[in-house]
């Protein structure tokens, strides 16, 4: 898991996990946007079935209190709780190969093939490159260069699940 931001924002990530964890969520991951006081620190999670707004209610409740006893930012901040949605971004190795055969969105610090945006459908990880089945056909990001990648989600796709009876984005 990639957490974004300064160097506390490992512990928030801890303590998120935790809390979640006691919830029988998983933490997805913590972005810390802004600084000083107008730093927002974004939690996401998700569960076994659609997280509710009322699972991420209770998430944000305990995990203030958990941030007001450990007091790991220095400053004001506002906590958000989500879940990451249909267009998740994916952060893990693990994400790669639990989404393969969706649609999605790659972007790298460098240019590879002469573009740093691909988009297409992934294909798994192999080593440490990100098979993407794109518009000029396999391309492989090493992973090390890839600097943003989420689902992609389109209507057609939300009906076929939909018909199928399924979760979008699972």
């Amino acid at each position: 898991m990639t957490t974004r931001g300064p160097a506390w924002a490992a512990q928030v990530e801890a303590l998120a996990a935790a809390v979640a964890a006691r919830h029988g969520l998983t933490l997805v991951g913590v972005d810390v946007l802004g600084e000083g006081r107008r730093t927002v620190v974004r939690v996401f999670v998700e569960g076994a079935t659609a997280v509710s707004v009322e699972d991420c209610a209770r998430v944000s409740e305990e995990l203030s209190r958990a941030l007001d006893l450990h007091d790991p930012i220095p400053h004001a901040y506002t906590l958000e709780v989500a879940s990451p949605g249909l267009d998740r971004p994916m952060r893990s190795e693990a994400d790669f190969i639990r989404f393969a055969g969706r649609k999605a969105e790659v972007t790298t610090r460098e240019p590879i093939g002469g573009r740093r945006r691909w988009r297409g459908r992934l294909a798994g990880l192999e080593g440490n490159d990100v098979l993407l089945d794109a518009d000029v056909g396999r391309v492989r990001l090493p992973l090390e260069v890839v600097v943003a990648a989420r689902l992609v989600v389109e209507m057609d796709d939300l009906r076929e699940d939909f018909e199928r009876g399924g979760r979008a984005g699972s």
